[in-house]
């Protein structure tokens, strides 16, 4: 299997229970299509280069999976009917190098994505010390 990246922009006059949907939707169109969804990088609302559709802004969200080259197919004719997407990019990796920075991307996006738990910092006991008056 070859290792694929897809970057894709959704509206952003979306709710974000749609938002979630429609990034859901695609996640499941590379599940049910044999691919294995290694990471999600979900980068959040950004300003666009240019205006696309008349939108200044979109959410960006970036996948990362092993599939064959038949999933790419059905993945991008989805991206294009789909009207909440307002554009998309799929990069190939093949070569050593390329698979390198995949490997790399892909741990860097699971990192982001596991929450950091934080431990709240224990209070030190004090004694509580006596005030001499001295006169």
């Amino acid at each position: 299997m070859t290792c694929y990246e897809t970057l894709f922009v959704v509206k952003p006059t979306l709710t974000d229970e749609e938002t979630a949907t429609q990034i859901a939707k695609i996640k499941e169109i590379v599940a049910n299509n044999g691919g294995e969804l290694l990471a999600t990088n979900d980068m959040g609302m950004r300003k666009l280069a240019y205006q696309v559709e008349k939108n200044n802004r979109g959410y960006y969200t970036v996948l990362f999976y092993k599939a064959e080259g038949t999933l790419i197919q059905e993945l991008e004719r989805n991206l294009k009917i789909n009207e909440d997407v307002i554009k998309f990019l799929t990069i190939k990796y093949v070569k050593q190098k390329e698979l390198a920075q995949f490997n790399k991307l892909v741990e860097a996006a699971n990192e982001k994505a596991e929450p950091v738990v934080e431990t709240a910092p224990v209070a030190e006991e004090t004694t509580p010390v006596a005030e001499s008056t001295e006169a």
